[in-house]
Formats: C-alpha cells, sequence, structure tokens
C-alpha cells in the first residue's frame, strides 16, 4: 500500500495575508517529504491553479480554496472554478459538491479566525462535510482538543495541516495516509487510515501575517469582498 504525506491547507502570495511564491512552496515541500499539497487561498484558486503546473516529480499540487462563508471558512479542495464568498455555508457546500469537490471545516473552534463552529446551530452541518482539522499547527488555546472531540462526537475523519502562511510552515504539520489522495475518490478512501502528524506555528512566524498583509495592501492585493458588500477590514485567515 503507497504511503502518501499531504498537508490539506497551505496557503499563498494569492492570499492577502500570505506572500508565499508558488514555486517555493512547491520547492519546500517536495524537501520536506510531502508527496501531496493544497493550496487553498481565501477566495481565489488562480495561484493554485498555476502552482499545479510547476509542482517537481513526486508531488502533487491540488487546487483548493478557504471560502468565506456567512456563517465562517470551509476548505474546498479540488476545485475547476472558484466558489465566491459570502454564500451560506450550505450553500458553499452544495456549489463545492457541483464541481465533484470535497470539504473540510478548517479550525472549526479557533475564535481568534474566521471559525465555522462558533454556535452549537453550525453542528448541522457536521453530515455534510467529509473531515474536519483536528490538528492545525495554528491554533492556540484548546481549538484543537475542541475539535477531536467534535469530530468523534459527529464520527468525521481527523486531519492534520499546517495551515502555512509563510514557506516556513509548509509541511510543519500534515496527515499521512494509505493509498493516493490524488483525486476525490482517492482521498475519501484514505481518510480512514489517517495519522495525524502534528507541529506548531512558532510565534515568531506568526508575526509574520501581519507584516504580508501590510505588504498585500499597498500591492492592492486585499480579501476578495463579497458581491454587493461593504468592504470591511482584512480578518485573520
Amino acid at each position: 500500500m503507497t504511503r502518501a504525506f499531504i498537508d490539506l491547507h497551505c496557503h499563498s502570495k494569492g492570499s492577502f495575508d500570505c506572500l508565499s511564491d508558488p514555486k517555493d512552496i512547491v520547492k519546500a515541500a517536495s524537501d520536506r517529504g510531502l508527496t501531496h499539497v493544497v493550496i487553498t487561498d481565501h477566495d481565489r484558486i488562480d495561484v493554485a491553479v498555476a502552482a499545479r503546473e510547476i509542482a517537481p516529480p513526486g508531488l502533487t499540487v491540488i487546487v483548493g480554496e478557504e471560502v468565506k462563508t456567512t456563517e465562517g471558512d470551509l476548505i474546498c479542495v479540488f476545485l475547476d472554478r472558484v466558489i465566491p464568498p459570502g454564500l451560506s455555508a450550505a450553500e458553499t457546500i452544495a456549489a463545492a459538491r457541483e464541481q465533484g469537490a470535497l470539504v473540510g471545516m478548517p479550525h472549526p473552534f479557533d475564535r481568534m479566525r474566521g471559525s465555522l463552529l462558533r454556535d452549537a446551530a453550525m453542528a448541522s452541518l457536521a453530515p455534510l462535510v467529509d473531515w474536519v482539522e483536528t490538528h492545525n499547527a495554528r491554533v492556540v488555546g484548546h481549538g484543537n482538543e475542541d475539535a477531536q472531540e467534535f469530530a468523534l462526537e459527529h464520527g468525521l475523519h481527523g486531519v492534520s495541516v499546517s495551515d502555512a502562511h509563510s514557506i516556513m510552515e509548509v509541511g510543519v504539520a500534515y496527515t499521512a495516509l494509505d493509498g493516493d489522495p490524488s483525486t476525490p475518490a482517492g482521498l475519501l478512501a484514505a481518510l480512514p487510515t489517517a495519522e495525524i502528524i502534528p507541529g506548531r506555528a512558532t510565534f515568531f512566524v506568526r508575526l509574520w501575517t501581519p507584516v504580508a498583509k501590510g505588504v498585500n495592501r499597498l500591492r492592492g492585493n486585499g480579501r476578495v469582498e463579497p458581491v454587493h458588500a461593504a468592504p470591511t477590514s482584512d480578518r485573520p485567515g
């Protein structure tokens, strides 16, 4: 059985809060032993599509997106078309399914970010998703422990991710799987074998995020706003 090592949540310069060039991401992922990396920029997929074309041998880049819904963020993976921000969580999941994509819950109990499960009602979405991040390298406090309990309670697969916003973080946490997660069917089949490989983003590395936001703001690369929505200030991702 093939063993795969996948980081399901990684940002690039396509995100308003990250400056990582895709060529550096794929090099870091390959050098650190990953076989798969999912680039999940905030409400964009163009950089992920470009990164897929420059992946070195032995590394598969999967196109994903961290979508801002009206209830919080969702991770959508194996996309062909961008899903716009500002839809409800259920509408976002339906839009992903129309493309044959998979859906995960990112950092669901991190109250410092756009997390989904800020009230008990969001638990109703559990049957509609494929996994929950039970270890996110950027989560502080007991959010990961709460996510583990949620996954067990609702029978969801748990995964480990870096949520990288810098090159130093790529693959700092990842998921080991048996099988080939290069397709939606392959990843679904491999999820029951998921092994959490934990890691942490240092406080020093996390300080880079506000710098990246400032640089991107000057470059005109701000957060993608929902259609017909009034502009809002950048929020942590």
